[in-house]
């Protein structure tokens, strides 16, 4: 979304993003946006809160006031409140991980796939 915001500000639009993922958000680059320190897919808030995500909502509009002579990276004061403090971020690390390994070269699912894509 930092590069779609980008281009967008770059024709004349005022962006903002909202974010639960800093150093995602950090390495796009985005003019502004305001990081949630929240679980994935719950960036604006727990379920069945009205009024907090609207808050997180408002607080992530209102960095469209905000110039854009350099990127700024708004941390939102609305805690997570399910749980303890961090014991979401513990949980996460606790699950096990089954993605795919990562490879520093191309990966092919058939024999034959690397010649077809040159």
């Amino acid at each position: 979304m930092g590069l779609i915001a980008r281009h967008l500000e770059s024709i004349g639009f005022v962006t903002t993003s909202l974010s639960s993922a800093w150093s995602i958000t950090a390495s796009a680059n985005p003019p502004r946006a305001a990081f949630h320190d929240a679980p994935l897919g719950h960036t604006s808030g727990p379920p069945h809160t009205p009024a907090a995500q609207l808050a997180i909502t408002r607080a992530a509009l209102g960095l469209v006031e905000v110039p854009t002579d350099r990127p700024v990276i708004l941390p939102l004061r609305q805690a997570w409140p399910l749980a303890p403090e961090h014991v979401w971020k513990a949980e996460a690390r606790a699950l096990a991980d089954h993605r795919t390994p990562r490879h520093d070269t191309p990966q092919y699912e058939r024999p034959g796939d690397a010649e077809r894509t040159d």
